[in-house]
């Protein structure tokens, strides 16, 4: 698979906050052929890259050495690069190659740090605009994307209805809910309160905020489990002979295990600081605690009213970050407009990382709706279910289905 990958700067830049940098480059990666009305733009994750598919590249900060989609995109796939031109764009505030707080500032020569404007999942998608202007791309077949990222999806039908035919968001929702906020702001506090944070000057010096950091992903990592997933990973085990604590424990502690889970936990954290930026964990989750589908509107549908393209909404029954009933919420407000739309709802004890781990149920009906919309055949609304138990009957998928 041919795999494009550079870096474009689109220039000066202005943020939904009023400050603007004088110029923002965006890593992108493109796959496939653009034939003119074939492009597909996925939007990742919060922490993820624009390294979705195919080939290894160096960790660090320019990129992630695993492709965070590989299952799902490439030729042959549920995204298949043979038939569309696939894009995935960093970013503004990641630093995975795209313009963010561990970025030169021009104006000093120095990383911008906390001067960085504060970012929006609006400012994504104006950004993803931009990219594909210089690509030469004037609209989208689809737009597809999980997690904050389907938020990002959500956010084009939403500013630029007229440049998608189909939006797909996956385990996603219109806002985050209160407790997903109160997780959210400690894991920010876990950072900005470690000493080695320096208040986001920390760049070039003999220390960097890895434990603030560590705490963060770590209370992220349990937000993407569900109990059911916990227990068959987990469950009260204790870790192996071989493993070590990470973090100081006192004295009474040293007398009880260091369970499984402490230690899948801290071996986690460890990866992660190696390859990401504590600021931009910041700024980023600031972009999706931030963000809600229905501001400078009346509510969700007022906002959706412009796009008249189809829309697929994926969730998972074990997701509690993102509910299934946040998901058909959304895909009410689409039917609230007539839109046609198909809120897919998969059985899953994976919670919120499902739709990473499980590309055999998220594949095919991802690929019928990209390719015939939400007539086609794998996909199933489960508001039309005639199951009485539940209102979100769990759809059973598989690769042949």
């Amino acid at each position: 698979m041919e795999v494009e990958r550079d870096t474009v700067s689109v220039g000066e830049f202005e943020f939904e906050c009023g400050e603007s940098i004088p110029e923002l480059e965006i890593a992108y990666e493109a796959y496939g052929e653009f034939t003119g009305e074939n492009a597909v733009l996925v939007c990742h994750a919060l922490t993820g890259s624009s390294h979705v598919a195919g080939h290894r590249t160096e960790q660090g900060t320019s990129g992630q050495a695993r492709a965070w989609w590989d299952d799902i995109v490439g030729p042959g796939k549920a995204i298949d690069t043979t038939e569309y031109y696939v894009v995935c764009a960093n970013v503004p505030g990641s630093c995975y190659g795209t313009t963010g707080p561990a970025s030169e500032n021009p104006e000093t020569g120095e990383p911008y740090g906390t001067d960085f404007p504060a970012v929006t999942v609006g400012d994504w998608t104006e950004a993803q605009r931009r990219l594909l202007d210089e690509l030469g791309i004037p609209a989208l077949h689809a737009v597809v994307g999980g997690s904050v990222g389907g938020m990002n999806a959500l956010d084009w039908a939403k500013r630029h209805p007229d440049h998608v035919e189909r939006v797909v968001s996956i385990a996603a929702a219109a806002r985050l809910d209160p407790q997903c906020l109160a997780l959210d702001a400690v894991a920010r506090r876990a950072i900005t309160t470690d000493d080695d944070w320096q208040g986001g000057d920390y760049y070039g010096t003999d220390a960097e905020p890895n434990d603030g950091l560590a705490l963060a992903r770590q209370i992220g990592h349990i937000m993407y489990l569900s109990k059911a997933s916990m227990e068959q990973k987990f469950g009260r085990r204790a870790a192996g002979r071989d493993a070590m604590r990470t973090f100081p424990v006192d004295p009474a502690g040293t007398f009880f295990p260091y369970r499984d889970v402490e230690s899948y936990l801290d071996y986690q954290a460890e990866k992660f600081v190696e390859r990401f930026d504590a600021n931009a964990y910041l700024y980023l989750t600031r972009s999706m605690d931030n963000y809600d589908l229905a501001a400078g509107f009346e509510d969700d549908a007022d906002a959706l009213s412009a796009f008249e393209g189809e829309a697929l909404l994926m969730s998972f029954t074990g997701d509690w970050h993102f509910t299934t009933e946040q998901s058909e919420q959304v895909a009410e407000a689409f039917r609230d407009l007539d839109t046609p739309v198909a809120h897919h709802v998969i059985e899953s004890d994976h919670g919120h990382d499902a739709f990473l781990v499980e590309p055999e149920k998220v594949g095919p009906p991802l690929a019928d709706f990209i390719d015939s919309g939400v007539d086609g055949k794998a996909i199933t609304d489960t508001a039309e279910d005639d199951e009485p138990e539940s209102q979100f009957a769990p759809v059973h998928t598989s690769l042949f289905s």
